[in-house]
């Protein structure tokens, strides 16, 4: 962990791990999810726009295999001094896990020619109740040859907070989701929101347990977001639904990182959205300047990450550091 960030961030670690730097490209390979289509309910969650926080990159005609091959062209251009990147083949949007075995096969099939190669890492956004035994043997096989990542969605740790927002799914099942993927040989990345309706500081304290407890090798976090074409978008306008100003979710975030297991590795520490998308808050300030300020936080409370840690799983440590 660096020292002056007082949390331990994604960049340097991807270059310890890799001897390179390494830079994701995003895919969007037209997935949904049981809360969109019926299975468990309909509209998804009230935060999710249409594109299921993606890229919406498939409506421009591109597969995800012509969409892989246009990302790596784009972030060969940072190449210096002749020093090669790598790159993480990123299925993001909805729930890439549900639905047909076969269509997986397919996406994981897209990326497989160029593994070992410019990819050095597969990572497959999904929900925890949609993870077959079936999805979990492919992925597996795919893990022989490189690093792959398993992005679940927990956001809260409240039950009742899951189902007001229309998630879907709860808690335990977050947790089963990690522990089968545990022992399938993956590594696993929750993602968590602060400041959903009725969650309030003591959630944001409760998420990161749980995410601690569950021993996921690494943790995505972000401030709620109000997106156009989204049920809060309503809430929010109606003047039904408050979002956190930039000073709350430092210190929340703080709470947060202080409760990890100090070796979980923070991929991400504040959400970005499309000027046109994004309704509230408008923070102002760059996802960098942010990760200046919550170490700030940290630094005149004397902490970081860990220092409030209870205590958890240790499957992390067996999966996190795995290499090609």
């Amino acid at each position: 962990m660096n020292p002056d960030l007082r949390f331990r961030s994604l960049a340097p670690w991807l270059r310890e791990t890799f001897g390179q730097p390494i830079y994701r490209v995003a895919l969007d390979a037209g997935s949904t999810c049981p809360n969109r289509d019926g299975t468990r309910g309909t509209g998804g969650c009230t935060y999710c726009d249409v594109e299921g926080s993606g890229t919406g990159a498939l409506r421009t005609g591109e597969d995800v295999a012509e969409q892989l091959a246009t990302g790596l062209k784009r972030i060969a251009r940072r190449e210096k001094k002749g020093q090669a990147v790598g790159a993480i083949a990123y299925l993001q949007s909805y729930s890439n896990t549900y639905g047909d075995i076969n269509r997986l096969g397919e996406l994981l099939g897209a990326v497989e020619p160029y593994l070992g190669g410019p990819v050095r890492c597969v990572s497959v956004a999904t929900r925890p109740d949609c993870l077959t035994d079936e999805s979990l043997q492919l992925m597996a096989k795919l893990s022989k040859r490189v690093p792959v990542w398993l992005e679940l969605g927990l956001e809260s740790a409240n039950d009742q907070v899951l189902l007001d927002i229309n998630r879907l799914h709860t808690l335990d099942e977050f947790f089963d989701a990690v522990k089968r993927a545990h022992q399938a040989g993956l590594s696993t990345v929750g993602h968590a929101i602060l400041g959903l309706p009725g969650d309030g500081r003591e959630g944001a304290r409760a998420t990161a347990e749980a995410l601690a407890q569950a021993g996921c090798a690494g943790v995505k976090l972000h401030h709620l977001m109000v997106l156009e074409k989204t049920r809060m978008a309503h809430d929010w306008r109606a003047g039904n639904l408050e979002v956190l100003e930039l000073e709350t979710y430092l210190e929340w975030a703080a709470d947060f990182i202080e409760r990890l297991h100090p070796d979980q590795v923070v991929h991400r520490m504040t959400g970005e959205a499309p000027p046109e998308k994004l309704i509230a808050p408008q923070f102002g300030v760059h996802k960098t300047a942010i990760r200046e300020r919550l170490t700030e936080v940290l630094s005149k409370r004397g902490t970081r990450q860990g220092s409030a840690y209870a205590g958890g799983s240790d499957a992390l440590l067996q999966h996190q550091g795995t290499q090609p």
